[in-house]
């Protein structure tokens, strides 16, 4: 009879879907904080703050500001954007400085 046989080894299996077994996908945030501390870790700067976070595949790309020469007075200070990208677990998969700029200017991108 069918009560008497033994479940087949794939019905042993965890009912979970995968997706439960890996860690948590990070958030906006998280990666944010993650993508700021490892280039700061590289760069040996530290972030002025986030400029941008946004999904991108497994992961996310976010825009870092850092300070690159301070200079008196302030306003003539170098700054740099870096775009960083983390994947889901919130490790640095690439980084790049996409720009420098004097802090005193005003950002006129059309």
């Amino acid at each position: 009879p069918a009560a008497d046989r033994r479940p087949a080894a794939d019905d042993r299996r965890d009912p979970r879907p995968a997706s439960d077994t890996r860690r948590p996908a990070a958030t906006a945030r998280s990666a944010a904080r993650s993508a700021a501390r490892q280039l700061r870790e590289l760069i040996g700067r530290d972030p002025e703050g986030i400029t941008s976070v946004e999904r991108h595949e497994d992961g996310w790309l976010v825009g870092v500001e850092v300070l690159e020469t301070h200079r008196i007075p302030d306003s003539t200070d170098i700054l740099a954007e870096y775009r960083v990208q983390v994947d889901d677990e919130g490790e640095l998969v690439s980084y790049r400085r996409t720009r420098r700029y004097y802090r005193g200017r005003s950002e006129d991108r059309t």
